[in-house]
C-alpha cells in the first residue's frame, strides 16, 4: 500500500502528456522526416489539423447562400479554442471539380496529441449546429483521431469477477484474487505514468499494459489461491497450505510470468521504439503481477484462514472435497487420452480451416476510412475521396535534397515535372523551399487510396526508377508518407521477426526444458504456439478484412495494422506458455509421486482444467472488453488477444497437449542425462516437500525420470 501511495503521488506530479513520435531508424521514410527537422526547423511537423468538409447536398459550394453558410463556419471556427487558423475553401482552392465538395483547412498553435478533448468537442459541436438539409458538415484529421476508451474495460472485470467467484466458490477467494490483479495494475501503471516525465511513451502503451497485466495477474492469483483452497481442504493448517501452494502453483507462476516478460522485452530486438516501449511497459506490469501474486496475495491468505473455503467445503472430507465440481474435466481427459489420434486429427482439422482466412492477410495502418460510418471523421473522409480521389486522404511527401546542385530551383522545376508525369501520381504541388533554398518538399497525390496496391507500386517506383532520374539532375529524394511508413515497417518487421523468434522461443525453450525436465514438452509447447498463431491471424482477417462479426458491431477495416502481427507473436508466445506450465506442471506432479504416464495426464488434468478453463474466460473477458470500443488498433489487438488465448486454451493446451502427452507416454519426460546434469533443478511440482498431507500412506516414493521409464504400467 505505501508503494501504490508513493507511484500515485510520482504519477500526480510527474506524468506528462503521450507522444506520439514513431521513429524507423535506417528507412528512407525516417531520413525524409529527419531531413525536414535539420532543414525546416520552423515547420510544425507535429501540428495539430482538421479538415472541414462541406457537402452541398442542392446546388453547389458557390452558390452565395451556401458560400455565406460556409465563410460563416470558418470564421467561427478560428475563434474555437486552441486554433491557429483556418484557411477556408475559397482562399485554399480545395474545391472538387463538380462544386459539390469543399474543405477548410484548421491549424492548431498546439501538437495534435496535446490538443484538449474539449477543443475537439467545441469544433464537433460547431460542425453539428451549423449543417442542414442543403449543406451537409464533417470533420476529420489528426486532431479528430478517436481516442481509446478505457472504461469498456469493466465489461470484463465484471465478467472476471462473476468467474472467479463460480470458479472458487466463495467471495472472500473471488475478492482477494481481484485485489491482487487489481494492485498489480495500479503499481505499473502508476510506474508507467511516472515514467513519462523522463521518457516519451505513445497513448497506447498504457492501455496495453492495463489489458496484459490485468488478465495476468488476476489469473496469476486464481490459480495460487485455487491450489491453496485445494491444500487447505486437505491440510487444516493455513499457514502449510499457502507455503504449500507457493511452493507449487507459484513456481508455476513465477515461470510462467518469466516466459511472458522474455516474450514482451524480446520486442526490444525489433529495433523500434513504439514496439520496444510497449514490450518493455507490458513487460514490467506482468513482473509486477508476478511479485504481487508470490508477495502480497499470501498475506491476503493469511488473514483469510479457512473464510476462502465454500461455506459447505469447511466441514466436508476431503475425498469429497476433491470430487466438487470436477465432473467435467475427469471425462474429458479420458476422451482424449483414450482416443488420441482422432483426437489430434480433429482438432488439427478445425484449426487448419480456422487458419485459412490468413492467406489474405493485408497489413496497413487504418485510418479514419475504417471509422463506423456514423462518425462524422467517417463522413468526412468518405467525402474528400469522391471529390478529390481516394489519394487525398493519404499523401506522400517528397523531400528534394538540393545541396548538390549549382541550381538548385532550376533542378526542384525539373525534379517536380519528373514526378508529376510518374504513373499513379494524381497531382503534384509545386515545390516549396526551406529558407536556405537547399530542400524542397513536393507534395503528392496518389491515385489509390493509402493502403492500395496501385499506391505501393507508386512508392515502389518513386524509390526506385524516378530516384535514380532525379539523382542524374544533381537532386536526392527521399518519400515519406503513410503508404511508405507502411511499407517501411512491414520491412522492417520482416528483417527482424526471425531474429525475434530465435530469441525469445529459444529461451523459453530452454526455461520450459529446465521446468519440466523433458525435450517433448517445450517442444509440443512450442508447435501448439505456432497452431495457435496461425488460427488467431485467420480470425483477424475473417473479421477484420471479411466483416465476419459486423452484425456485433465489430466494424471492417480492409488491413490488420501493420505492428500487430510480431505484437502478438510475443504476447501471445507469453500467454501460451502459461497455460502450458499451469496444466503440465500438475501432470508432472502427479507423475514425479508415482503416478503412471496416462494416469498422471487425467488426474493432473482433473486438478487444473477448471482453473485453466476460468483463467482463459477471465483473459477472453478482459481482452473482450476492449475490442467493444472505437479505436481501430485497441480493437483490434483486443480481438487478436481474445482469439488467441480462447483457441489456445481449449483447443490446443486442453485437447492437443493430453492427447500428445498419451501418445509419447513416458517418453513425455525423458531428458538426457548429460543435459539434466546442466541445467538447475527447480523442483517446480514440489517433490521435495516434505510430509505431503496429499499422498497416500504406502504410495511409491517421490522420483524423478532422467530415463524412459520401463513398465510404467502399475
Amino acid at each position: 500500500m505505501l508503494l501504490v501511495a508513493v507511484l500515485g503521488v510520482g504519477a500526480a506530479t510527474l506524468a506528462a502528456p503521450s507522444a506520439t513520435t514513431f521513429n524507423l531508424p535506417g528507412t528512407q521514410s525516417q531520413e525524409a522526416f529527419d531531413l525536414l527537422e535539420e532543414r525546416f526547423a520552423d515547420l510544425p511537423l507535429d501540428g495539430g489539423s482538421a479538415q472541414i468538409v462541406f457537402v452541398a447536398e442542392n446546388g453547389t459550394v458557390t452558390d452565395p447562400a451556401q458560400r455565406r453558410r460556409i465563410d460563416e463556419v470558418v470564421h467561427a471556427a478560428a475563434g474555437a479554442a486552441e486554433v491557429a487558423g483556418v484557411t477556408g475553401p475559397f482562399q485554399n482552392g480545395l474545391i472538387s471539380a463538380d462544386q459539390r465538395i469543399a474543405v477548410a483547412e484548421v491549424t492548431y498553435a498546439v501538437s495534435f496529441e496535446s490538443v484538449r478533448d474539449s477543443s475537439r468537442q467545441e469544433l464537433m459541436e460547431l460542425v453539428e449546429r451549423s449543417g442542414s438539409t442543403d449543406l451537409r458538415i464533417a470533420v476529420g484529421g489528426d486532431v479528430m483521431e478517436l481516442m481509446p476508451d478505457v472504461s469498456k474495460e469493466l465489461i470484463g472485470l465484471l465478467v472476471a469477477a462473476v468467474v472467479l467467484v463460480i470458479t472458487l466458490g466463495s467471495l472472500a477467494a473471488a475478492g482477494m484474487s481481484l485485489i491482487a490483479g487489481v494492485t498489480g495494475v495500479m503499481v505499473g501503471l502508476l510506474g508507467i505514468l511516472t515514467a513519462t516525465a523522463f521518457m516519451d511513451l505513445g497513448v497506447t502503451t498504457p492501455i496495453l499494459a492495463l489489458m496484459l497485466g490485468l488478465a495476468v495477474g488476476i489469473d496469476y492469483a486464481l490459480f495460487i489461491v485455487s491450489r491453496y483452497t485445494h491444500e487447505l481442504s486437505r491440510n487444516t493448517d493455513p499457514g502449510d497450505a499457502i507455503g504449500r501452494a507457493a511452493a507449487t502453483a507459484g513456481s508455476a507462476v513465477l515461470f510462467a510470468g518469466m516466459t511472458v516478460v522474455i516474450a514482451l522485452a524480446g520486442l526490444s530486438v525489433v529495433g523500434i521504439g513504439l514496439l520496444t516501449e510497449m514490450g518493455l511497459a507490458a513487460a514490467a506490469t506482468v513482473a509486477v503481477a508476478v511479485l504481487v501474486a508470490l508477495t502480497l496475495l499470501p498475506a491476503l491468505l493469511g488473514f483469510a484462514g479457512h473464510r476462502v473455503l465454500r461455506r459447505g467445503q469447511r466441514e466436508q472430507p476431503v475425498e469429497a472435497a476433491e470430487k466438487t465440481g470436477r465432473a467435467l474435466a475427469p471425462h474429458w481427459a479420458s476422451l482424449t487420452t483414450r482416443r488420441p489420434v482422432a483426437t489430434l486429427a480433429v482438432a488439427l482439422l478445425g484449426l487448419g480451416l480456422l487458419a485459412l482466412p490468413a492467406l489474405d492477410l493485408r497489413l496497413g495502418i487504418p485510418d479514419q476510412g475504417t471509422y463506423p460510418e456514423h462518425t462524422t471523421q467517417r463522413q468526412a473522409y468518405d467525402a474528400i475521396s469522391e471529390g478529390f480521389g481516394p489519394g487525398f486522404n493519404g499523401p506522400l511527401l517528397v523531400v528534394v535534397d538540393l545541396a548538390g546542385s549549382s541550381h538548385p530551383r532550376d533542378t526542384a522545376e525539373r525534379v517536380h515535372t519528373e514526378l508529376a508525369g510518374t504513373e499513379g501520381v494524381a497531382l503534384a504541388a509545386p515545390p516549396e523551399f526551406n529558407t536556405a533554398g537547399d530542400t524542397a518538399i513536393i507534395g503528392i497525390v496518389p491515385r489509390g487510396g493509402p493502403d492500395s496496391e496501385e499506391t505501393e507500386q507508386l512508392v515502389q517506383l518513386l524509390r526506385g526508377n524516378v530516384t535514380d532520374t532525379v539523382a542524374a539532375f544533381g537532386a536526392r529524394i527521399a518519400v515519406t508518407g503513410t503508404a511508405a511508413i507502411i511499407i517501411d515497417f512491414s520491412d522492417r518487421m520482416a528483417d527482424a521477426l526471425w531474429t525475434y523468434l530465435l530469441v525469445v522461443i529459444g529461451l523459453s525453450f530452454v526455461l520450459l526444458m529446465t521446468v519440466f525436465r523433458s525435450i517433448v514438452v517445450p517442444l509440443k509447447a512450442t508447435l501448439g504456439f505456432l497452431l495457435s498463431l496461425g488460427a488467431t491471424f485467420g480470425v483477424m482477417v475473417a473479421v477484420f478484412q471479411w466483416g465476419w462479426l459486423e452484425w456485433l458491431g465489430i466494424h471492417t477495416t480492409d488491413v490488420v495494422v501493420s505492428m500487430l502481427p510480431i505484437f502478438i507473436i510475443g504476447v501471445v508466445f507469453g500467454l501460451a506458455m502459461d497455460y502450458e506450465v499451469f496444466l503440465v506442471t500438475r501432470m508432472r506432479e502427479e507423475y514425479v509421486h508415482g503416478a503412471a504416464a496416462t494416469a498422471s495426464i487425467r488426474t493432473g488434468f482433473g486438478h487444473g482444467a477448471r482453473v485453466v478453463s476460468a483463467a482463459a474466460i477471465i483473459m477472453v473477458s478482459v481482452f473482450g472488453g476492449f475490442a467493444s470500443g472505437d479505436a481501430s488498433d485497441i480493437v483490434q489487438i483486443g480481438v487478436a488477444l481474445a482469439a488467441a488465448v480462447a483457441v489456445d486454451a481449449f483447443v490446443v493446451r486442453m485437447t492437443i497437449v493430453p492427447a500428445v502427452l498419451a501418445l509419447v507416454g513416458d517418453k513425455a519426460w525423458w531428458l538426457p542425462k548429460w543435459l539434466d546434469r546442466i541445467l538447475p533443478d527447480l523442483d517446480v511440482e514440489g517433490r521435495n516437500l516434505g510430509g505431503d498431507p496429499g499422498q497416500n500412506a504406502g504410495a511409491e516414493p517421490s522420483r524423478s525420470f532422467v530415463e524412459p521409464v520401463e513398465g510404467s504400467a502399475r
